[in-house]
């Protein structure tokens, strides 16, 4: 995907998100973060969407601290969350393609981070806060989830702080069935290690193979749909060892 959609991304999936957490209210359940209501789920991504922009438009050259969650709730919450989303649209919009600032991925640029990065975090909390509603969730698209699940397996967990690992090494293979995109996934006692290849039949056996629509695994590997929602075939081991170990906390 280019920057440009990426940004378009966000903008869209943070108004759904937006919309969704006024339609359930502050105080409803959010089954996909346990523990959480709405108002949690507000503060958090709001937050991230601010410090976010504090890199892009203050061009901090190394990490800088989050401003922290804010102490509102209610009409006050949203529309605070509304502004800093709003202004992490407009931030990454108007940011040079030379942009110089911090980022914690490989990407072709610190604006290209900033971009997917930022589109992957809000969709993925869409998702939360509808699910907050108890009905259908609005559809991945499949440019947008063929993405993700690729920043996911290649950068995301490639990272030291990944804690999916196994003293016994193993492969995960994750397939579409919507589109000509395969990740070979090596688990080891180190981070994990995705490679990508085309749908090819002369792929190389592993372990566990997950298969399903690119939006089905998209948000299976993020753990916002059970493992039984994609298709599992051969050991589940390595499947089960992704999704026990694989959720992000904030730090």
């Amino acid at each position: 995907m280019k920057i440009a959609e990426h940004i378009k991304s966000l903008s869209d999936e943070g108004r759904s998100l937006a919309d969704a957490a006024d339609k359930a209210g502050p105080g409803a359940p959010v089954p996909t973060c346990p523990g959480w209501q709405v108002r949690h789920l507000l503060r958090h991504t709001g937050m991230v969407h601010r410090w976010a922009t504090a890199f892009v438009t203050e061009g901090h050259t190394a990490y800088h601290p989050d401003g922290g969650e804010p102490d509102l709730d209610g009409a006050e919450l949203l529309a605070w969350f509304r502004e800093g989303h709003g202004l992490l649209v407009d931030a990454l919009t108007a940011a040079p393609a030379d942009l110089d600032c911090w980022s914690f991925m490989p990407a072709p640029s610190p604006l290209a981070f900033w971009a997917r990065r930022q589109a992957h975090e809000t969709a993925v909390h869409r998702v939360d806060a509808e699910s907050a509603l108890g009905g259908p969730l609005s559809p991945v698209g499949e440019a947008l989830a063929l993405d993700g699940i690729d920043e996911l397996l290649t950068c995301f967990h490639a990272r030291p702080k990944s804690r999916v690992r196994t003293d016994v090494p193993c492969t995960l293979r994750v397939r579409v069935t919507d589109a000509d995109a395969v990740w070979t996934v090596h688990l080891s006692a180190e981070p994990p290690q995705g490679v990508r290849s085309g749908n090819s039949s002369e792929l190389d056996p592993v372990d566990c193979e997950l298969s399903g629509t690119a939006e089905q695994l998209y948000l299976a590997l993020w753990n916002r749909l059970p493992l039984s929602a994609v298709t599992l075939t051969g050991d589940h081991r390595p499947a089960r060892l992704w999704a026990e170990n694989s959720g992000i906390t904030w730090s």
